[in-house]
């Protein structure tokens, strides 16, 4: 146990307020996490009515809180509700700040609340001129700024579908995902800044509106908030303030819309095939965020949340939720270790960021480097850590308590894209273990199945969630019968949503995650955690980075680990057997790779995930489909017919 919260912080907890108000209500004596938890999947009508009530959601309710169906996929919430996400995103008025936008340049913009509302409703009654309405596609190829979410705003402030990817991807990489998405207009960043330099893509932008039929007109959004030069682009293309001025002086303005009308589209990370679009509802995306955000993570009115993500990632669709919270969002834009590895430290402080998230990638990096924030910078405000994206070790966390903040809730959470939110979490009430999320999502009826279906605790088997919930996805675009839907999540344990993650439930409520179930290893028959490899390796200070792959060898596997060396240092045979030792020794025999080699890159996903499959695939003699997803896709090309494993007679 690494943390536990003080008195005064257990009752000024948003969920010890909540616990209290269903405990009377309920007539139920609700004293801790657990409690509440296992009530809140006994009672889903009574918990879900609470949440909308608790959480201030906007909107009219309804009689109806559940109506069955069949399966959990065709359970509604709130059947006969009709509300509007934008309007919940936009209730504060006033001078204070909503948003600030931190540039890799150092470039900063502040946006007030009431800035916020008139650039939405501006924006809105332009894109109404364009005959954009309920049920319309809006995309964007966006940085994390202040224009992004005025356009997703604004797009949903007319009951419309907003789908977004980061601009870092080139033409084919867009046309995979908005070609898909059909929109009707498309906002376009002009360029972006990482790692010192200047990316521009306007022009690319260009081309995919070449290349998609029915992009009525491409927005030009600036980097640096100045208009930029579209001297040499068509007349379908307008600068973003040029736009907005057609709307100038409207008043806001909402359409309601049923709970469950499409609010979202997201993608799959396409690396085994063209990316699936997930639809994502209203109501299911705000009641589980405003849940998410008030109950697991104690997010008040007027505190300040930061978390380092892209357009691209479900990360920043949760973010920007919330706003309806009352609270204010700092932006980072660029790499996040330049110029100086302290970038973000110095932004958490200086803003007095009260929240604070980002990938376990970025925390193992930050440990790599030896940074310790506390010690040079004020973190007095900040009380809640995130990470997700893949598993934070138990390392990562010694390392936030001891160079971070030793009072603070580290909450490592995780659940995807699939359902825009998260099946474990934070508890701002609990104590936080080291290696572990804290605890299961309050309504989400989470467990671990065995091979055989049956509910296991302490030892790893799939996740799984045997209950309805808003954030179940609408459905796939463009899969009537839902049949692809259903074949992604309810074909391997027929009745509940199987997600594809490998964990562990544990004594104390929390889960250890050990990687993606599709990329476990399987050598004599005994299944394995990638997380359990990576932990002992990643610790040893000259590797950098790490991907464990299975190899096939007859009707057998073999372990391979590929490492990434930190600057100036190299793979000796020493190092290896020390390395092989280290996973002997915290693991088992059978988690030792059969080989180790080091290459120059490991191949990962825009949003900084690494592509197990992508490198089995090709190791094994079979080709990626989809190299478009990748973030650098010319780091797979050093895994094909690698000289250690083409001799490798061993066989």
């Amino acid at each position: 146990m690494l943390w536990q919260p003080r008195k005064a912080l257990v009752k000024r907890a948003l969920l010890t307020g909540f616990m209290t108000k269903v405990s009377s209500e309920s007539g139920r004596n609700l004293s801790d996490y657990d409690a509440l938890w296992h009530y809140s999947i006994s009672e889903p009508e009574h918990f879900w009515d609470s949440v909308w009530d608790y959480c201030g959601v906007l909107g009219e309710k309804g009689a109806r809180i559940i109506k069955g169906g069949e399966d959990l996929h065709a359970t509604k919430f709130f059947p006969d509700a009709r509300l509007n996400y934008a309007e919940n995103l936009l209730q504060v008025q006033g001078d204070d700040t909503a948003l600030t936008f931190c540039g890799e340049d150092g470039s900063a913009r502040r946006v007030s609340h009431d800035t916020l509302r008139e650039s939405v409703a501006s924006l809105r009654s332009a894109m109404r001129q364009d005959g954009v309405g309920p049920g319309d596609r809006v995309a964007g190829v966006v940085t994390n700024s202040p224009e992004a979410i005025v356009a997703m705003l604004a797009t949903a402030s007319l009951g419309a579908v907003w789908s977004s990817c980061s601009p870092d991807f080139g033409v084919a990489g867009i046309v995979d995902r908005l070609g898909q998405v059909r929109p009707k207009l498309l906002f376009a960043v002009e360029g972006y800044h990482y790692a010192g330099r200047w990316f521009e893509t306007l022009s690319t932008c260009a081309r995919v509106v070449d290349q998609i039929p029915g992009i009525g007109r491409l927005i030009a959004c600036s980097y640096s908030g100045n208009e930029p030069d579209l001297a040499e682009f068509p007349e379908q293309v307008i600068a973003y303030d040029a736009y907005m001025a057609r709307g100038a002086g409207s008043k806001p303005g909402f359409h309601r819309v049923p709970f469950d009308s499409p609010l979202f589209i997201l993608f799959s990370s396409g690396t085994t095939g063209l990316p699936k679009c997930i639809v994502h509802s209203t109501g299911g995306a705000l009641l589980q965020h405003v849940k998410e955000h008030r109950l697991n993570c104690d997010i008040h009115d007027g505190d300040r949340l930061m978390y380092f993500t892209t357009c691209g990632w479900m990360m920043w669709n949760w973010m920007v939720s919330a706003l309806a919270c009352r609270a204010s969002l700092v932006l980072f834009d660029g790499m996040p270790m330049y110029p100086r590895a302290d970038c973000l430290p110095r932004i958490v402080s200086e803003l007095g960021v009260t929240q604070f998230g980002a990938s376990a990638k970025y925390f193992d990096s930050c440990s790599k480097q030896g940074l310790r924030p506390k010690e040079d910078y004020d973190l007095a405000r900040l009380r809640t850590i995130f990470s997700t994206g893949s598993p934070l070790s138990a390392d990562a966390f010694h390392y936030i308590y001891d160079a971070w903040k030793s009072d603070v809730c580290l909450s490592s959470i995780a659940g995807g894209t699939d359902i825009l939110g998260c099946f474990v979490g934070g508890s701002p009430i609990s104590p936080v273990f080291a290696g572990q999320c804290q605890k299961r999502i309050l309504g989400m009826d989470v467990r671990v199945f065995d091979a055989e279906g049956r509910a296991v605790t302490g030892e790893a088997g799939e996740l799984v969630c045997a209950s309805a919930h808003p954030s179940i996805p609408v459905g796939f675009l463009d899969d009537p019968d839902d049949r692809r839907f259903r074949s992604a999540y309810f074909e391997r344990f027929p009745g509940v949503w199987h997600h594809g993650d490998w964990v562990i439930l544990t004594e104390q409520g929390g889960m250890v995650f050990q990687g993606r179930s599709d990329a476990t290893l399987n050598p004599g028959g005994v299944r394995i955690g990638t997380a359990e490899i990576y932990r002992p390796v990643e610790a040893f200070p000259q590797v950098a980075e790490a991907l464990v792959v299975a190899r096939n060898r007859g009707s057998d596997v073999e372990i391979v680990l590929f490492v990434k060396m930190a600057d100036d240092c190299q793979l000796t045979d020493s190092l290896i057997a020390e390395i092989r030792h280290t996973i002997r020794t915290s693991a088992s025999p059978r988690h030792v790779p059969h080989k180790v080699i080091a290459v120059t890159d490991i191949p990962r996903t825009r949003s900084g995930k690494i592509v197990e499959l992508a490198v089995r695939n090709i190791i094994n003699g079979r080709e990626v489909s989809n190299i478009h997803a990748l973030a650098n896709p010319e780091a797979l090309e050093q895994f094909r017919n690698l000289p250690e494993l083409v001799s490798d007679e061993s066989y």
